[in-house]
């Protein structure tokens, strides 16, 4: 094996360790999007109506509709999650350590990036499980093309957390800074109404709807989960995930990152 290997295969064993240990976050993030459609989507059944739109073939309940919107509310806070650990792992040295390995910057990132996309992935497959046992179903062959799917979102999701760990200085400070993330991302996207139903009220709003990154990774999952491919949606991702790797490669640099603010 490799060392490029080998040292994937430490960071992803690593992760998973910590991930197997705090039963409570897979709990948490189970629960997240549980409560949205168990309770949020009880509430709006009769007030929002949705028309016939792709990948949809026929009317539609709006547990339904949402259920991709919060696959992607998992990789969301899941990233954002994996940055936490960034923060901590900084401020207890092991983010030193790590990085002071002969390996290029970029892989260590890299494998530290597919190693919270993984576990997003299993928590995400867990959720769709418990949503089929209330009603909840989707093509069978859509649970496996949304795959590739969830994967490029996962890494998108899991770059824009290692590019705001990187201005994260203390623990302390990750909850607010977050909040000025997740909320307005999500919030701000197709994740709980369609763009079509945004422009009814404010173009404006719509428009910058239409501009979040999240928005295409919701609507990738969407298409995918019906065995159908976004193409803009897709392109959409990929430019943001290659921007996001970028500024993350770019923030960790050893000249211009967290060696320089005492990381």
């Amino acid at each position: 094996m490799t060392p490029y290997l080998r040292a994937m295969q430490a960071i992803m064993a690593r992760e998973f360790l910590r991930f197997v240990h705090q039963r409570s976050r897979f709990f948490a993030a189970l629960l997240r999007p549980l409560v949205w459609l168990l309770a949020f989507a009880a509430g709006f059944r009769a007030a929002l109506g949705l028309s016939i739109t792709p990948p949809y073939q026929t009317y539609i309940t709006y547990e339904v509709y949402i259920v991709p919107g919060l696959c992607a509310m998992v990789l969301l806070f899941n990233g954002m999650q994996s940055s936490l650990s960034l923060v901590y792992d900084r401020e207890m040295g092991s983010m030193r350590l790590l990085l002071t390995s002969p390996l290029p910057r970029w892989w260590l990132l890299l494998s530290r990036l597919l190693a919270s996309t993984a576990i997003s992935i299993v928590q995400v497959y867990a959720f769709l499980g418990v949503a089929a046992l209330f009603g909840i179903t989707l093509p069978a062959l859509g649970y496996v093309t949304v795959l590739p799917g969830l994967v490029l979102g996962g890494v998108m999701l899991g770059a824009l957390g290692l590019v705001l760990s990187s201005f994260i200085r203390q623990l302390e400070n990750f909850a607010g800074v977050m909040n000025f993330v997740i909320f307005p991302m999500f919030f701000l996207s197709s994740a709980l109404y369609p763009l079509w139903k945004m422009a009814e009220s404010s173009v404006l709003l719509r428009d910058i709807c239409a501009v979040n990154p999240f928005t295409h990774v919701v609507e990738l999952i969407r298409f995918l989960l019906y065995v159908e491919l976004n193409w803009s949606a897709l392109g959409w991702t990929v430019l943001a995930t290659a921007v996001l790797g970028g500024l993350a490669i770019w923030a960790y640099d050893p000249a211009r990152g967290l060696t320089n603010r005492g990381g």
